[in-house]
């Protein structure tokens, strides 16, 4: 796909330089461009590979001397990551689905299919479910009954849709991606371990023999407009309400939600996040890599919280946390600081002929 450099200025809004008519085909890192390529050098610690390449044009920092770099043409990118975002959606040419609906389809007769979609084979619809104009739903992909989906949706390989999900435009499911299974939930006949362990912390009176009963999921989840799950993710449907993702939201790969919760608009949840059930997130809650809420928290507005963070208690809005539990990010710092000091205040404290580098064992068994 070939654009010329002034198209892809005015794509990006951005200032261009040089031979504005230059045509180049695909985006590449400064040291592997060749000719045809767009070098993505918009930060000056990736100038000297250029050098290392063969571009004739690159998206570069402000400021930046494009004819002492070599190249015949520059677009100047105040945000180079936003100039990223611009770039990759011009050049990325989607998935290759086919028009049309696949004769190795099976679609019930009640569902109601826009004209327009694109079905890959090996798909199966539920009966009444809705696809909106402009869905590109590729192989293997299962959507249940009483299904609604908005238009644009792009929906890959071996997405998992259950019964009446709801999902609005402009939805994009990676591959792999469960939305409306069951949800985790269970209670035992009588008062169960964990939940004396949960009103004691941690003394039970006695342990005995206990058996699980399922508690079974009647909601669904709702899903609103612009949302992206990631490969392999879960969304567990409501026990009694739907779960519910807000608009804008985006779900890295191996995020799960447990059912009954309910995310903002435009939160960003990264890979192997967890949200316990029944737990409500505000709006712009980004929570990064491995980072876990427990059940039945509130998470206020525009919280964010670090990779590995765990949360265990309610948060109020705007708050940066870090660490297990999670606290505030600059008291989590400050402890682990004093985590590193502490070896060195042992020795200081150490006893002349003693401490712990001389110190007998224990005998076995004490």
């Amino acid at each position: 796909m070939a654009h010329r450099i002034a198209d892809i200025a005015r794509a990006l809004a951005a200032d261009a330089v040089g031979d504005l008519d230059l045509v180049i085909e695909r985006a590449s890192e400064p040291a592997m461009a060749g000719q045809r390529d767009l070098a993505m050098a918009m930060d000056p610690k990736y100038g000297a590979g250029l050098k290392l390449g063969h571009a004739e044009a690159a998206i570069l920092w402000p400021g930046a001397d494009w004819q002492a770099l070599g190249l015949k043409a520059a677009i100047f990118a105040p945000r180079g990551r936003l100039a990223m975002a611009g770039v990759t959606q011009l050049l990325d040419p989607g998935p290759a689905l086919a028009p049309g609906i696949h004769p190795m389809t099976v679609i019930d007769p009640s569902a109601e299919i826009a004209a327009d979609a694109s079905i890959g084979p090996f798909v199966t619809i539920g009966a009444r479910t809705i696809i909106g104009p402009g869905a590109r739903i590729a192989t293997q992909v299962s959507i249940a009954e009483d299904v609604v989906i908005g238009v644009d949706a792009l929906i890959l390989q071996g997405v998992r849709i259950g019964a009446r999900v709801r999902i609005g435009d402009r939805f994009i499911g990676q591959p792999g991606a469960v939305i409306g299974a069951d949800g985790f939930s269970f209670v035992t006949p009588e008062r169960s371990g964990v939940e004396d362990v949960r009103a004691t912390l941690g003394y039970r009176t006695e342990i005995r023999e206990q058996s699980w009963i399922r508690i079974h999921s009647l909601g669904a989840v709702t899903i609103g407009d612009d949302v992206e799950v990631g490969a392999n993710s879960c969304i567990d449907r409501g026990t009694i309400r739907d779960t519910r993702i807000g608009r804008g939201t985006k779900l890295d790969n191996l995020v799960q939600v447990g059912h009954n919760v309910e995310i903002g608009t435009d939160c960003l949840l990264c890979g192997q996040v967890g949200i316990g059930g029944s737990s409500r997130l505000g709006d712009r809650v980004v929570l990064g890599g491995k980072a876990g809420v427990g059940d039945n928290l509130q998470v206020g507005d525009d919280v964010i919280a670090g990779a590995g963070s765990i949360v265990l208690s309610n948060v109020p809005a705007g708050r940066a946390l870090l660490g297990y539990p999670a606290v505030k990010m600059s008291s989590q710092i400050e402890m682990h600081k004093a985590l590193r000091r502490l070896p060195r205040y042992l020795a200081r404290l150490a006893v002349p002929g003693g401490g712990a580098d001389t110190a007998k064992p224990e005998s076995e068994g004490s």
